[in-house]
């Protein structure tokens, strides 16, 4: 399948927040970007809930959250958008969960977790939303697997996870649901395990090759997983930036060798990463450089090399990125202090006017 060329991909400014941010959320319902909580220029958990209206290109606020968090994870539930854990006001884990519902724009409390976490990863599987792991109030990793029913509203325990973990990277295929990487105690692992749903099983796999915090990571649309650049973390030695690539076939049930993968032009971590229209594609983020990146690249399937794209026009880290209708959004982040940018990475070669 043929794929964009790199000068077709184009960034675009957009509505700026009213003020900078990080660590937010954002969701999708009905083709529109939703953004909740995150922190304000002092660390201060927020509980923002808006809107962005690509067709006056500016941001609507919403009925605030009723428990201010940052670090959330969110899950869509047909019309409803689940709020699960987070840190709230006082920087502690938060049990607390809250759902918003975009047709009737109101808030409703729902069922709390069994304890306070925060590095929640969630997915939905027929409707119903899988939280994996978490780190408690103690600072230690979990290994809970739940299931929320919001018929029932209630949340039910599944097997544990082997390996505790927190932050970890969830994505689910068919009736499996795999759980890559994560940390412990601020630490990466390895861990690479699978959930069977039908047999309620875990499955051990082959462990990622190396251990990476603040890595890209992308699903293909072949089942790939592709893990991207980060800090890596080896032996004794304090931890390095990588621009190192490893991919995972799901299946062949292993991870290709080096010499199949291409690493990136950049080393680089805290980025933004995305499937789109066909290519891996990695925005900003930090390096070797004093300051975030502007660079952006993407992965040419066909040729098998990395390509320059235009940068960025607001360098930063740590954003919160949502691709919607095959185009990126990528939101807020650090450039020193929390930035207010808001830009969208497209393949069009006329303006576009909406979503």
């Amino acid at each position: 399948m043929a794929v964009p060329s790199s000068h077709e991909f184009h960034w675009q400014s957009l509505a700026r927040l009213a003020s900078g941010r990080v660590y937010h959320s954002l969701s999708e319902v009905g083709g529109q970007m939703y953004m909740l909580g995150g922190c304000d220029a002092v660390g201060r958990p927020c509980p923002a809930m808006e809107l962005y209206s690509p067709e006056g290109d500016r941001w609507m606020s919403l009925p605030p959250m009723p428990t201010p968090r940052a670090g959330a994870a969110v899950a869509v539930l047909g019309k409803q958008i689940l709020v699960v854990g987070g840190v709230g006001e006082d920087q502690s884990p938060l049990k607390v969960v809250e759902m918003y519902n975009t047709e009737e724009g109101r808030w409703r409390k729902r069922s709390a977790l069994r304890e306070a976490l925060m590095g929640v990863s969630i997915t939905v599987k027929d409707g119903r939303a899988l939280a994996v792991g978490g780190m408690g109030a103690d600072l230690l990793p979990r290994s809970i697997l739940q299931q929320y029913d919001l018929r029932k509203d209630v949340w039910a325990l599944l097997p544990p996870m082997p390996t505790p973990r927190y932050d970890a990277n969830t994505h689910l295929l068919a009736n499996r649901l795999y759980v890559a990487g994560g940390r412990q105690c601020k630490r990466p692992v390895k861990a690479f395990e699978v959930f069977d749903a039908e047999t309620r099983s875990w499955t051990t796999l082959p462990i990622m090759p190396c251990k990476r915090s603040y890595g890209g990571v992308i699903w293909d649309t072949t089942g790939r997983l592709c893990l991207l650049g980060g800090l890596r973390q080896g032996g004794h030695q304090s931890s390095k930036f990588t621009k190192n690539v490893n991919i995972f076939d799901t299946n062949q049930g292993s991870w290709l060798k080096s010499e199949e993968t291409v690493a990136m032009k950049t080393k680089r971590a805290d980025f933004a990463a995305a499937f789109l229209r066909g290519r891996m594609v990695v925005a900003g983020g930090l390096g070797h450089e004093p300051s975030a990146l502007d660079t952006v690249e993407a992965f040419h399937p066909q040729k098998k090399k990395w390509e320059r794209l235009a940068p960025m026009t607001f360098p930063r880290c740590s954003t919160s990125s949502i691709v919607i209708r095959d185009r990126l959004l990528v939101v807020g982040g650090v450039n020193q202090v929390p930035s207010s940018a808001h830009e969208i990475l497209y393949v069009k070669k006329k303006s576009i006017c909406s979503l």
